[in-house]
C-alpha cells in the first residue's frame, strides 16, 4: 500500500516515506503478525520499553541513519549538530528555529498546529465521523463525554498525522485559555494510514489527551493528541487556565508517529478549500505549524 499526500507548497501528489512500512505490513496483513500486534505491539509496556531505550545514551546511534532515510532538514533545527544530543528522544522532541515556522498572526487566520498531513472535514455529524473512507467512529466514543460531543454536530473537525520524519512538538491554534483535561488509556497502533484503514475506530482505541481550550476567535476547541506505536509518551507543556498565545506550545510527542485533532463548532471556521478538496479525493495534505488552515466566519 502507497502512502501518497499532497504537497500543499508544490500541489503535486507525492509518495511518503514511511519508517518500517516491511514491518508495517507483515503486522496488519498477516495472520501471524496481526497475532502479534493484538498480543504484544499494542500494548502499552511494548512502548514503554521502546521510549525506555531511546531515552539512553545508547539510542543515539539511531540518530545519523534516521535522519538520513526520512531526509531530515536539520538546518531548521535550533541545535543543528546531532552530536549534542544525549539521546534519540531529545533529537527526537529537538526544538526548531523561529524563522523556520513562522505563525499566521491575522486573527482571523487559523494556524495548524503541528507538522503533518492533514484530513479536513466541515458540516460533521458527530456521529459519523471519518477516520478513512469507509471507516468512521463517534464524536462521544472519542472523548468520553456525550453531552459535551452534542454541542459540535455540524461542526468543523481537523486531523494531523504526524509521520516520524516530522517536527514532533504541537501548539496552540490561537490565543485563549486551555481549560479542563483529561487522559484516556487505551491500546498503541500505528496510525498510519495503513493501520487506518484496517482497525475500525482506531482513535477510539488508542491512548489519547483530551483539552478543551477557549479560543479568543474560533470559540470552544476540543484539542485532542492520540498516541501510536512506539509513542509511550504524550507530554503536555502547558498550564491550565493560564493564557497562552497563538502559536505557543501546548506539548510534544516523544519518539513515534502521532496525530492531533482538532473539533470546532458549527459556523465557527470554514476550512480552507484545498484540505477538504483534497480529503474527498481521499488525499492528506502536508502543512506545517503556524501555517493558516482557515479563516474565522465571522470576522472582526
Amino acid at each position: 500500500m502507497r502512502v501518497c499526500f499532497i504537497d500543499r507548497e508544490t500541489g503535486k501528489l507525492k509518495v511518503e516515506t514511511v519508517a518500517g512500512e516491511k514491518y508495517l505490513k507483515w503486522l496488519y496483513d498477516t495472520n501471524i503478525g496481526k497475532s502479534f500486534l493484538e498480543y504484544v505491539i499494542k500494548k502499552r509496556i511494548f512502548s514503554r520499553l521502546m521510549g525506555l531505550y531511546m531515552d539512553t545514551p545508547l539510542s543515539k546511534k539511531k540518530i545519523p541513519s534516521f535522519i538520513n532515510d526520512l531526509s531530515i532538514n536539520m538546518s531548521e533545527a535550533l541545535d543543528e549538530n546531532i552530536t549534542s544530543y544525549k539521546n534519540f528522544n531529545e533529537f527526537f522532541i529537538r526544538r526548531l528555529k523561529e524563522e523556520a515556522r513562522p505563525i499566521a498572526m491575522d486573527k482571523n487566520k487559523l494556524m495548524s498546529t503541528a507538522d503533518g498531513r492533514v484530513l479536513a472535514y466541515d458540516n460533521i455529524d458527530i456521529n459519523k465521523v471519518v477516520q478513512v473512507k469507509g471507516i468512521e467512529y463517534t464524536l462521544s466514543e472519542l472523548i468520553g463525554d456525550s453531552e459535551l460531543a452534542n454541542d459540535y454536530n455540524g461542526g468543523a473537525c481537523i486531523i494531523t498525522r504526524l509521520n516520524p520524519s516530522d517536527y514532533h512538538r504541537f501548539h496552540f491554534p490561537d490565543t485563549g485559555i486551555p481549560r479542563k483535561s483529561k487522559s484516556i488509556k487505551g491500546s498503541l497502533y500505528s496510525v498510519n494510514p495503513l493501520a487506518l484503514s484496517k482497525i475500525q475506530k482506531l482513535y477510539c482505541k488508542n491512548q489519547r489527551e483530551v483539552a478543551i481550550f477557549q479560543s479568543d476567535n474560533f470559540q470552544e476547541i476540543i484539542m485532542i493528541e492520540v498516541g501510536a506505536t512506539c509513542v509511550g509518551t504524550i507530554v503536555q507543556t502547558y498550564e491550565k487556565d493560564k493564557p497562552v498565545l497563538k502559536g505557543d506550545e501546548k506539548g510534544y510527542f516523544k519518539f513515534g508517529g502521532s496525530t492531533t485533532i482538532m473539533f470546532f463548532k458549527k459556523a465557527v471556521v470554514k476550512i480552507d478549500s484545498d484540505l477538504l478538496e483534497n480529503t474527498l479525493k481521499g488525499y492528506e495534505t502536508k502543512v506545517y505549524m503556524g501555517e493558516a488552515i482557515g479563516t474565522k466566519l465571522v470576522l472582526s
